[in-house]
């Protein structure tokens, strides 16, 4: 006898375990960004990218600045430790020449516009250093050391802004329709939410466990965005987020969660098909959840910490290496149940029942593979080929197939007598049932 799915036993000790790993990551603060490094040896440090317009502005402020050699009989020459900017292309170049010379020095080339070098030391042992950008591009902001025998410590503190009527903007050039758009996305999710009440109180003895989380599904997405909406807004404004980065990642991760759960237990016909999960699904369920609740710590180290740390490059493969895990475990429950379908098809009297589902299902797998293959690679693909003012498409792209995807799952589930479980006529039957044989004789969707 299977024990019916308590979804509430495996979300409230993961809810206790984010808010404490939440609670003691170290935020950086936004667009005014504050940086430690500590011992460190690297020939370059990429610490921010920026999107400037006509009049853009970057300062820097360094302090507790100390080094330690590595080696023995190794002087320090201040002046081959610094600050530069650089356009993306000049700075791939430079990129390119490092790896193939070994006494190749940034700060010497003629690329790299130096905005401060340790020769200049200001008072209390502080350095300071700051430029106007004349010409609108995207710059990367390094620190360069042709001094890798000695490792460098230091605290930075960074301003990135443009000059928008008289005031600063904080958000990149390309990220400024940014708090619209999450707001247009906002009232778009809030409607959403209201419909699907309103279809579940309509459909009241029809709705099951499964449209409740779905439901659930919709708030935490919904409140997503609005806080999205919040933090561009702060941070384009004062350039940081005033928390409300905090309550979007609390957000996201449920958000994250829920979804894959949504499409974990509708491809089981969980609740509509079948009251309870066979133990190899809860054993996805068991896999998956916890995968989500470490995809999403990592996102938060990869979006707080930025470039300048020494693991950022690991952490970012290593989101990608979860992201993948999860959306290749979600195929597996989709998959059983229409091979389930379908060998009830071959015994079951309801066969135009039985090809209605297995129809819905066959769609259903299809459109989670586009959504996961088209937010994860095509978006990706996109966003690495547009032009710094168009980064916001990126957002668009990812956010306009999400809304297609829910769209797509919340019409065909819905608690309706309009679904794939309707009672059919002897017509349709006998209609269904010749189909059937011939699916079995040739079916293009063998798994």
């Amino acid at each position: 006898m299977m024990n019916h799915f308590n979804l509430s036993k495996t979300f409230y000790p993961l809810m206790l375990l984010l808010f404490f790993l939440l609670s003691n990551i170290p935020l950086s603060i936004s667009e005014i960004k504050n940086t430690w490094i500590l011992d460190d040896y690297r020939s370059m440090i990429l610490f921010e990218n920026f999107g400037f317009g006509k009049h853009g502005h970057i300062s820097i402020w360094v302090t507790n600045v100390s080094w330690m050699s590595r080696v023995e009989n190794v002087k320090f020459n201040p002046s081959s430790m610094g600050f530069f900017i650089a356009d993306v292309p000049s700075f791939r170049r430079i990129w390119n020449e490092s790896l193939h010379d070994k006494t190749y020095c940034v700060l010497s080339r003629k690329h790299a516009e130096i905005i401060l070098r340790f020769d200049h030391i200001g008072p209390d042992s502080t350095y300071r250093g700051s430029t106007d950008i004349d010409e609108p591009n995207e710059y990367n902001l390094v620190f360069g050391n042709c001094q890798p025998e000695l490792k460098v410590s230091m605290h930075v503190h960074t301003e990135m802004y443009n000059i928008k009527e008289g005031e600063k903007d904080f958000l990149s050039v390309g990220k400024a329709p940014l708090p619209k758009l999450y707001f247009l996305l906002f009232l778009i999710y809030a409607a959403f939410v209201i419909a699907w009440v309103i279809a579940c109180k309509n459909q009241r003895p029809r709705v099951e466990k499964i449209h409740l989380i779905m439901g659930a599904l919709l708030v935490c997405k919904c409140l997503k965005m609005i806080c999205a909406s919040e933090d561009a807004i702060y941070v384009q404004k004062t350039g940081t987020p005033h928390g409300w980065d905090v309550a979007f990642y609390a957000f996201g991760f449920f958000k994250g969660i829920m979804l894959f759960t949504v499409i974990i237990l509708i491809g089981t016909g969980w609740s509509i098909l079948k009251p309870y999960l066979q133990e190899r699904e809860k054993q996805v369920l068991k896999v998956v959840i916890p995968l989500q609740v470490l995809e999403n710590i990592v996102y938060v180290i990869i979006n707080e910490t930025g470039p300048a740390t020494r693991d950022w490059l690991t952490w970012n493969q290593l989101f990608l290496l979860i992201d993948i895990a999860c959306c290749c475990v979600v195929f597996f429950p989709i998959i059983w149940s229409i091979r389930s379908l379908k060998e009830a098809s071959k015994r079951d009297e309801k066969a135009a029942k039985n090809l209605e589902k297995l129809t819905l299902f066959k769609q259903f797998y299809i459109v989670v593979i586009v959504y996961l293959y088209f937010t994860r690679i095509v978006v990706s693909a996109i966003g690495a080929f547009l032009n710094y003012r168009f980064v916001w498409l990126v957002p668009v792209l990812e956010e306009g197939a999400s809304l297609v995807f829910y769209g797509f799952i919340f019409y065909n589930f819905q608690p309706t007598e309009t679904n794939p479980y309707l009672v059919i006529d002897d017509e349709e039957e006998e209609n269904a049932a010749a189909q059937m044989e011939e699916n079995d004789d040739d079916d293009p969707f063998e798994l």
